[in-house]
């Protein structure tokens, strides 16, 4: 499985991410590890949301979606809690 995943950032809960992964459990340790240069100063980070898809391409397709005009809209409005 592939997985697209949302984070919201414990210490600063205003700071949210959408990334791609085919291992959940190693993807959320290594950013909370400091591993990826965008979210290590927001550490500790908390999984919100994850979509699972058989297919590759598109969870890549629906991670890019979700980082750009309408699909961020749409993550703002069904994905993020209003008060995190």
């Amino acid at each position: 499985m592939y997985y697209v995943y949302l984070l919201r950032s414990i210490s600063h809960p205003e700071k949210t991410y959408v990334g791609f992964t085919d291992d959940l459990d190693r993807r959320l340790g290594e950013h909370n590890e400091g591993f990826s240069k965008y979210t290590k100063p927001y550490i500790p980070w908390k999984l919100e949301v994850f979509i699972g898809f058989r297919n590759k391409q598109k969870a890549k397709d629906f991670e890019t979606y979700l980082k750009q005009g309408s699909g961020y809209a749409f993550a703002r409005k069904h994905f993020w809690d209003s008060h995190p």
